[in-house]
């Protein structure tokens, strides 16, 4: 399985601290000078868009069809015009909010595994994945403070994802991508 040289994948169940680490990293980047794009999945992009509404629950869409609009969505991130592989070609660094296993674990809940396998099985890896590792009452103890809530974010489902990541990311390791795992459940500043 290719990797993606200078590209690197947060994952981890929702109120991991994945948005909060990539933006502080972000910022820490740019104070160091060195060339990044900090990205997350879903884009800002029109099948991101479409996603958003799925996920705020405004837009009921079948399960199928949410694990093809996230591959979509991952195709025009990684191959689209100033996606990631424009950008780590020009020597930058990207890092994601997401990336393949969060469609294997989130949508090989929802609809099966086999769709969310065949539709991202040929998408390269990360050069590096960091998977924040949390258990799922803390996770939603975090999310209990947000002023919206998305349709996965129950403890129930959060829950079966927590586990779903934890195996997904166990059959990662040892393989072309590093994984590291970082307890999410500690206070990180």
């Amino acid at each position: 399985m290719e990797t993606i040289r200078r590209f690197v994948v947060f994952e981890g169940i929702d109120g991991s601290g994945t948005s909060t680490q990539l933006a502080r990293l972000g910022e820490r980047l740019s104070r160091e000078g060195v060339a990044h794009w900090t990205t997350a999945e879903p884009t800002p992009g029109p099948v991101g868009r479409l996603i958003r509404e799925a996920l705020s629950g405004s837009s009921p869409l079948h399960p199928d069809t949410v694990a093809r609009l996230f591959a979509a969505d991952r195709g025009e991130h990684l191959f689209g015009a100033d996606g990631i592989l424009a950008r780590t070609g020009r020597g930058e660094l990207v890092v994601s909010d997401r990336f393949v296993l969060s469609s294997l674990a989130y949508q090989g809940l929802t609809c099966g595994p086999d769709l969310p396998v065949a539709l991202n099985g040929g998408f390269p890896r990360p050069e590096l994945l960091l998977f924040f590792d949390i258990d799922p009452e803390t996770s939603m103890g975090r999310v209990a403070a947000r002023p919206d809530r998305e349709i996965y974010e129950t403890l129930a489902f959060q829950r079966k994802v927590a586990e779903a990541y934890r195996s997904l990311v166990a059959s990662w390791e040892g393989g072309p991508a590093r994984v590291a795992r970082i307890d999410a459940a500690r206070a990180m500043t």
